[in-house]
């Protein structure tokens, strides 16, 4: 009698299931959301509780037409964030040389104090900005912070759109690369990244492993770019929550048209949440709740433990995409880059 009444209930489940609209073909029908607020949360700092609560970024919806227009607009940016350097520099007590490898301008950003430990450890990093923003100098902020914490930090000015689209980025990552491994043991090197830099990061190691050549100690990709077209669940359902991107149909998806030139996004070098990852090194990612990049890395996370690799996921309440990069004095800001110095202290090789 009970395994009868099991499969009636069973039965009914089914029914009831395929009475609702759109059951038979769930991908014909998307779930409409309700419109509702979202309140500010209180489990969050102070700080972070206030830029959640500010105005989305205004420039995101901009579709600028030609590459005079790009160009334009990636200096007005570059500037604002020049401005603000020589102040973080000198707070988080770091020099910066201007240097060259394999061709590719570079920048090393040295502690004024190198603990015993990370005297013989190098990280290697790749800045943001949708493979179009932060040319030279402007993109050091992320390498500053890390910096910050007792490594020495070289920072690759790659080529971007428009005047020089995919490959071009990668192909400079991999002179780099190669410069930096024909010195440096692999194993003491770190690399990382937020954002496209996250991005760049998993698809150095990509190409890294297609061209034979030694692999990094360690990995950080912050918040990767790491599906290039909009496919991922929070493209969509952090649409207009995330306050800093907003929304990729806006200047992120004109970017990535811009830099793909007519390639495929799908190819692992430009969505590198597609690669084959076994053999990857040990890898931390970061990523917020509200961050239309969260699907991205989630996505990236599982296909590495799938591979079988050591892999941490940080996920911070409330975080839009590399707000800890975009405000440093966040409590959480510290907090991530504590994180990540701490990481590749105990997996890089002294």
């Amino acid at each position: 009698m009970r395994a009868t009444v099991s499969k009636v209930a069973g039965l009914v489940g089914v029914m009831i299931a395929l009475a609702q609209p759109g059951a038979s073909s769930a991908t014909e029908q998307p779930y409409l959301a309700p419109p509702r607020p979202l309140p500010v949360p209180e489990t969050v700092s102070g700080p972070m509780q206030a830029l959640i609560g500010s105005p989305q970024n205004p420039s995101w919806n901009q579709h600028p037409a030609s590459a005079a227009a790009w160009r334009a607009l990636v200096k007005t940016y570059a500037k604002d964030i020049e401005t603000v350097l020589p102040a973080l520099m000198a707070r988080e007590k770091v020099t910066v040389r201007a240097d060259r490898m394999n061709g590719v301008p570079v920048f090393w950003i040295e502690p004024t104090v190198v603990p015993v430990e990370n005297k013989d450890r190098i990280l290697v990093n790749f800045h943001g900005g949708a493979y179009v923003f932060a040319p030279g100098k402007a993109g050091l902020r992320d390498a500053i912070l890390l910096a910050g914490r007792g490594f020495r930090v070289i920072s690759v000015d790659y080529r971007m759109a428009p005047d020089a689209p995919y490959p071009a980025a990668i192909d400079d990552a991999e002179a780099v690369w190669k410069a930096i491994v024909a010195h440096y043991p692999a194993k003491r090197i770190g690399v990382f990244g937020s954002s496209t830099g996250g991005a760049m990061t998993l698809a150095l190691v990509v190409r890294a492993k297609a061209h034979h050549l030694p692999l990094p100690g360690a990995l950080w990709a912050g918040t990767p770019w790491a599906q290039l077209d909009k496919v991922g669940d929070s493209y969509f359902t952090n649409d207009h929550v995330d306050n800093a991107l907003v929304s990729y149909d806006g200047l992120l998806g004109a970017a990535a048209a811009l830099y793909a030139n007519g390639h495929v996004m799908s190819d692992p070098e430009l969505s590198p949440v597609n690669a084959d990852f076994k053999g990857f090194p040990p890898t931390l990612l970061t990523t917020g709740t509200r961050d239309l990049f969260l699907s991205n890395t989630i996505r990236v996370h599982r296909k590495l433990k799938q591979a079988g690799v050591a892999a941490d996921l940080n996920v911070y309440e409330g975080l839009s995409h590399g707000d800890y990069e975009r405000d440093p004095d966040l409590p959480e800001s510290r907090e991530v880059y504590g994180e990540a110095a701490a990481f590749f202290g105990r997996a890089l090789a002294r």
